[in-house]
């Protein structure tokens, strides 16, 4: 265990620091590089050995940007993982700044197929895509709120997805667990008011994010086709992009709280 905030406040050094999960690969990944760009510490989360590797390469590519990292690892589907993890940042640091919730999982249920799709698996998606954000938060929150104590940003982002505001996406457990992460992000805004602002990003197709982890090579080019072609700027996001907004919102956006920013170039206007 952290000696916790108040103790923490004495040895604060100027480097803010922020904890990703999810960050081993795409939105995540890229968001823990943008933050190293600009000079702040970057805790990266990791799920277990399959994602290790990707870990280390995302934290070796911010050491290359003169950052000071850590990778931790956790299930934040398991409380016991988030408060591990959030302590283990924490005691390395002495603060946490900036909490970007991206871990997510899913799979390829078409939503016609009712039967194809069970409670066990609404279960399982719930169990990280929005029961996970919430615990890693409130593991967080007492940190966030000392970091806001010191005069400095305190900031939740959390990664939602243009399936929780249209009722798209690879299954309909995804597609209610992003419209629960909206709702969540509003409670939360609410409730951390005025020492934290939570925000959500959600972004429409992102090129090599959680999606190409669930289909293989032929379905995910053609997915990434339609919605090009379904779009009104006729693209689809890099995790960059994401992770440039994430960085706005963390650094130059004071009075931005419990928003839900769709970023999914225009498939909303066109009825996507």
């Amino acid at each position: 265990m952290s000696d916790g905030p108040a103790q923490a406040m004495m040895q604060v050094p100027g480097q803010p620091v922020c904890l990703i999960t999810g960050a081993a690969t795409g939105i995540g990944a890229a968001c823990a590089l943008r933050f190293a760009r600009e000079g702040w510490a970057v805790a990266i989360g990791n799920f277990d050995d399959g994602t290790r590797p990707a870990a280390l390469a995302t934290q070796a590519a911010c050491r290359g940007e003169g950052a000071s990292t850590l990778v931790f690892d956790a299930d934040v589907g398991v409380d016991e993982d988030c408060r591990r993890a959030v302590d283990e940042v924490a005691a390395h640091w002495g603060r946490i700044d900036v909490l970007i919730n991206c871990a997510g999982t899913t799979r390829f249920v078409p939503h016609a197929d009712l039967a194809g799709i069970d409670d066990m698996e609404f279960e399982r998606v719930y169990r990280v895509n929005l029961i996970g954000m919430f615990q890693m938060t409130r593991a967080a929150t007492p940190w966030l709120c000392a970091a806001a104590t010191a005069q400095r940003s305190a900031s939740v982002i959390n990664i939602s997805s243009l399936a929780g505001l249209n009722g798209t996406g690879s299954s309909i457990a995804y597609a209610a667990s992003k419209g629960a992460v909206n709702t969540l992000t509003l409670s939360l805004a609410r409730s951390l008011a005025p020492h934290v602002r939570v925000n959500a990003v959600a972004p429409g197709m992102v090129h090599e994010g959680l999606l190409q982890r669930v289909l293989d090579a032929d379905n995910y080019e053609g997915v990434i086709a339609r919605l090009t072609e379904a779009s009104a700027l006729k693209r689809v996001s890099q995790p960059s992009e994401v992770a440039d907004l994430a960085w706005f919102i963390a650094a130059h956006a004071p009075a931005l709280t419990g928003q839900v920013i769709a970023m999914e170039n225009g498939l909303l206007l066109n009825g996507g």
